[in-house]
């Protein structure tokens, strides 16, 4: 197995990010660091360190959390403000990081994952894996101009679009809306409501791809279940023979 896919496999981080911690001299093969990709290892044979710090293939686990506002989507903070995995029991579960990220302002669906391969099925742009959103944006957006959201709107010389675009309902003064979204840019839904006019005063993710947020209470997790993970896997495309 080469030595990125062995990493994403056992949780480190997805296996982009694990070709980037071997590109930085961060990972060992039986003590030797190793900086370039393809390395085949034998799992269970050969002793892989990363930091200096012994990696071993564990079983996948995939949970869903809503994550409350006020938490950073990481699994530190060097600031010491608190992180999702905070939310997590200290112990019982496999080492596990988010899928993606929500900003802190931001609540909802946030998936923590061991399996490197679903983590980038899940976040990289080219799958365009839908997130869906409610968003309590100030004022009435007509139709019209959430339509515009639909079309595409420029903010800081970038162009957003949403993928879908309605009202949800309205409160005495302001509307949750529904927006759809793919591309996942940096604060993505609240540069498009600001840029109709109708800055986000709460926004909540509610879904990602097949998987739903549902009834579950803010703060708590849950792993999914086994026909969620089959909606996962029917995302993935086919794979390919690896090379010997």
């Amino acid at each position: 197995m080469r030595l990125q896919k062995f990493l994403a496999h056992a949780g480190v981080a997805s296996r982009r990010h694990c070709e980037e911690l071997i590109a930085a001299g961060r990972v060992a093969v039986n003590g030797r660091v190793i900086r370039t990709q393809g390395l085949r290892v034998r799992p269970g044979v050969d002793r892989v360190q990363v930091d200096g710090v012994g990696v071993r293939a564990e079983s996948k686990l995939t949970i869903m959390l809503h994550k409350p506002a006020g938490y950073i989507t990481a699994v530190s903070d060097p600031e010491g403000r608190p992180v999702v995995l905070s939310l997590l029991p200290p112990a019982g579960l496999p080492r596990l990081f988010p899928v993606g990220r929500l900003d802190w302002d931001t609540e909802g669906l946030l998936l923590l994952t061991n399996d490197g391969e679903l983590a980038n099925l899940l976040t990289h742009p080219r799958h365009e894996v839908a997130k869906i959103y409610h968003a309590k944006v100030k004022g009435r957006p007509t139709a019209e101009t959430l339509r515009r959201l639909l079309q595409g709107v420029v903010s800081e010389g970038e162009r957003l679009s949403a993928t879908a675009a309605h009202v949800l309902r309205a409160t005495r003064e302001n509307t949750w809306v529904v927006i759809g979204v793919h591309q996942g840019r940096y604060r993505q839904v609240r540069r498009m409501c600001e840029a109709i006019g109708h800055p986000v005063l709460k926004l909540v993710r509610v879904a990602v791809g097949p998987l739903a947020l549902g009834s579950l209470p803010r703060g708590r997790w849950r792993p999914l279940v086994a026909a969620e993970l089959r909606a996962l896997e029917a995302l993935k495309p086919p794979s390919a023979p690896e090379r010997p």
